[in-house]
């Protein structure tokens, strides 16, 4: 049998194949495993890794593929306001303070493939090949290197599904899905079979969208809709099976790591904790908010405001244009804010697991750009964080959420990461790289 060798350094390759399924708790791949055989044959063997706060697929598929945390890499959520024009736009590439763990292995003379990978757009060079993930708008900006772009649009690659039906139209949401999971496995078919590669990432984010719109359906047998989500997650896991497939026929040295960057429950309502802050006096608005996004109308009188999923921010005059308030002076508010929602409830049931001070979870160099306190919710409660809602309860299409514990992790070398961090780190391990 030849021997497939690095031609950088004349070795044996000892490859790594990393597989994302988002969003995939471990509880529920147990229970599809038992007539699913791919992830079946994943999930006895599993264990479990907890997400980096907030729970998000851009905080941790950062914090996997750079191996470090949000007070490193210096994304915090999905959204991020401009602290001089107090716009909100969408986290990105762009916001990644330090080296990717593919910038690490192409020093070392390593060969990365990436596809789908959230949080990785716009594409930048690597050593290999990227195709970026959520939030990923043009395909031309979301390849590397550029050739790519012709040949995903020749075989009809789709980024991303369009989810803005999902809640009122379920039959379009599972066709966008499986139209996506098969652009993933025409990426995989197109990247993989020369084999000139060290590491290999594939995320299949459609569990993710599944979930927050159909959840119940997936998990409850007597749902109307349950035969046509097990239908797709039958795809799905044929899909597993590929990748699968194609891993067992590697020659070795080879390693296989299957992860998902958060766990998923059914959900019980939404908070919107700008719709609280508003209600104890602490945020005011100059006008009506445009839209969910529009941070614009942030009153210099406020004292604090909040970003999804549950990051507040003291408004204070150290870090953003138009506060009037000094951080001393908005010291009284932050424990205001931990006792009112330490006590709030919902039917007799506490929403808060537990509130964080950024000194206690983002001791780094990332700290100034930190939020002030970050929530963690109690299983089942969304926090969200919109500017133009009025209630601080309330349901709004979706029907499954984010937990920060019980997200599925594998490694046929038998690691348990603790958090998501780690799992990039493993990944420098396997390669001999140190920090």
């Amino acid at each position: 049998m030849s021997i497939l060798l690095n031609k950088t350094t004349g070795s044996q390759r000892n490859r790594c194949v990393v597989l994302g399924l988002d969003g995939l708790p471990l509880d529920l791949a147990l229970k599809l495993g038992e007539t699913l055989p791919n992830i079946g044959r994943i999930a006895k063997l599993a264990t479990s890794v907890r997400a980096e706060l907030p729970e998000l697929s851009p905080v941790n598929w950062t914090s996997f593929y750079t191996g470090a945390g949000p007070e490193e890499h210096g994304v915090f959520g999905f959204a991020r306001m401009d602290s001089e024009t107090y716009q909100c736009g969408v986290a990105n590439f762009a916001q990644v303070q330090i080296p990717t763990i593919f910038d690490r292995l192409g020093d070392a003379g390593l060969v990365s493939r990436v596809i789908n990978l959230p949080n990785t757009y716009p594409a930048r060079p690597i050593k290999g090949m990227l195709v970026s993930g959520f939030v990923a708008e043009r395909l031309e900006q979301a390849v590397h290197p550029p050739f790519l772009a012709g040949k995903l649009a020749s075989m009809g690659y789709r980024l991303e599904a369009d989810t803005s039906r999902g809640s009122e139209d379920p039959d379009f949401l599972l066709a966008e899905l499986r139209t996506t999971l098969a652009s993933r496995l025409a990426a995989l078919d197109l990247m993989w079979p020369d084999l000139a590669w060290d590491l290999f990432v594939l995320v299949f984010t459609e569990t993710d969208r599944l979930f927050h719109f159909l959840m119940p359906a997936v998990i409850h047998a007597a749902h109307p809709l349950h035969a046509a989500c097990m239908e797709f997650l039958r795809r799905w896991d044929e899909a597993i099976g590929a990748v699968l497939e194609r891993y067992d026929a590697l020659p070795g040295p080879k390693r296989l790591v299957v992860l998902a960057d958060h766990g998923f429950t059914e959900l019980k309502t939404e908070v919107d904790l700008n719709a609280w802050l508003r209600q104890q006096g602490l945020l005011r608005q100059t006008s009506l908010p445009e839209n969910e996004w529009d941070s614009s109308a942030i009153s210099g009188e406020s004292a604090a405001f909040a970003l999804d999923p549950g990051r507040i921010y003291l408004h204070t005059r150290d870090r953003f244009s138009r506060a009037s308030l000094s951080r001393q002076q908005a010291q009284p508010a932050l424990e205001r804010i931990k006792n009112g929602l330490a006590a709030l409830t919902l039917d007799g049931e506490r929403v808060i697991e537990k509130i964080f001070e950024a000194d206690e979870l983002y001791p780094g160099p990332m700290r100034e750009r930190a939020p002030d306190l970050v929530c963690q919710a109690r299983p089942g409660f969304d926090l969200k964080a919109k500017f133009n809602r009025k209630k601080v309860f309330g349901h709004f299409g979706r029907t499954g959420t984010h937990t920060v514990d019980g997200a599925i992790f594998y490694d046929t070398n038998g690691a348990r990461p603790q958090r998501m961090r780690e799992t990039g780190r493993l990944i420098l391990d396997h390669f001999g790289i140190h920090p």
